[in-house]
């Protein structure tokens, strides 16, 4: 098994957390769903579980922006070398 560099995890989370930004984006400006009578169509997203993961993906990129930061300084402690 191999283990992916820490830039690489890092970019990759960014990337997962780009991706569900944009589907919670989506889901929160989806219209709101017809009502027919007592029935209510569940078709649509709920916004406030939209909201919640847009927070989440908010939180998950700046955490992946953290570690791409921290894998840089790594590497130029490592070979001595401040860029």
């Amino acid at each position: 098994m191999q283990i992916p560099p820490a830039s690489v995890s890092g970019v990759n989370g960014f990337n997962s957390a780009q991706s569900g930004l944009t589907q919670a984006t989506i889901d929160v400006a989806r219209a709101e769903p017809a009502k027919q009578g007592a029935e209510l169509k569940s078709d649509a997203p709920d916004k406030t579980d939209a909201l919640v993961k847009a927070t989440q993906s908010v939180n998950q990129a700046e955490a992946s922006a953290e570690v791409i930061d921290k894998a840089d300084e790594t590497i130029g402690t490592i070979i001595d070398i401040k860029v």
